[in-house]
């Protein structure tokens, strides 16, 4: 069932857990995810990051995952994650889309503002909710390093964007990092208590891959909301590949790509127990 992030973002707060949100730059990502989500009767998010333009073009993975959205047995939000170009974001909207993230994070704080508001005044005719960045992770999208650490996300400053952009959910900075963590993440959870309170907003977990489940179980607590995570249920699929390379001499790619599926499933519904409090 194809909904809306502002809809499946209320469910999460009504029942104060997190929406899982996971990167589906194929089709075993995509059943990987949604088989899960299905055995365990829990809504879930679908992304397509803008940096896997290269691994799945969005014209091409983008209709398949709405369509997947619409034939899944449980609420389904098709999102576009970590956007910087408006005109991308509305290729997104055009296919059916119904979350975006616009992630000006990088930029001053007057432009990432300035554009921030042109996205949702974009989103506004589609049937779609907007998600923001504000502040900066220690790591890009990816995993790639930014050169320097986190800027963590004020608070009063986070109060003034959410009212003047209008968006339906923030991403604030609060310690974490995209990738796989080279040592335990420290994170400021209090900071996350803080900014739900002041914004009355949802909140998002950018870098969720490799928290703890005691963090992630506080991080909801405080106003967390939609944690995105895919670096480790990824690793997991390439690890099953290897497993199986050095068990038998395979012949046929599709049992390859079907030992990915399994185990990523495996870690996806992991995931997904501890973000809903199962």
């Amino acid at each position: 069932m194809l909904v809306n992030l502002r809809e499946i973002l209320k469910l999460a707060e009504e029942k104060h857990f997190a929406v899982g949100a996971f990167n589906t730059p194929n089709l075993e990502c995509i059943h990987a995810v949604l088989h899960a989500a299905e055995r365990l009767n829990v809504p879930v998010i679908l992304s397509h990051a803008q940096l896997h333009e290269d691994v799945a073009p969005l014209a091409e993975i983008g209709p398949v995952m709405v369509q997947a959205a619409k034939m899944a047995k449980v609420p389904v939000c098709v999102h576009l994650d970590h956007c910087e170009k408006l005109d991308y974001m509305r290729q997104a909207l055009d296919i059916g889309f119904t979350g975006v993230m616009y992630d000006g994070s990088t930029l001053p704080y007057a432009e990432n503002l300035a554009n921030t508001k042109k996205a949702v005044a974009m989103a506004k005719g589609y049937n779609c909710g907007v998600e923001a960045e504000l502040g900066a992770l220690a790591s890009r999208e990816g995993g790639a390093s930014t050169g320097s650490g986190p800027v963590y996300t004020d608070s009063d400053e986070a109060v003034t964007f959410c009212a003047e952009t209008g968006i339906d959910a923030l991403a604030p900075s609060f310690g974490t990092a995209h990738g796989i963590y080279k040592s335990k993440p420290v994170l400021d959870l209090d900071r996350v208590k803080i900014i739900a309170e002041k914004t009355g907003l949802p909140l998002v977990m950018h870098g969720g891959s490799g928290v703890s489940p005691e963090d992630y179980r506080t991080g909801i607590t405080n106003g967390l909301r939609k944690i995105n995570y895919y670096s480790y249920m990824s690793k997991a699929g390439v690890q099953a590949v290897k497993t199986l390379l050095e068990a038998e001499n395979v012949t046929f790619f599709h049992d390859l790509a079907l030992a990915a599926q399994n185990v990523m499933e495996a870690d996806v519904e992991k995931a997904l127990r501890v973000f809903n409090g199962l």
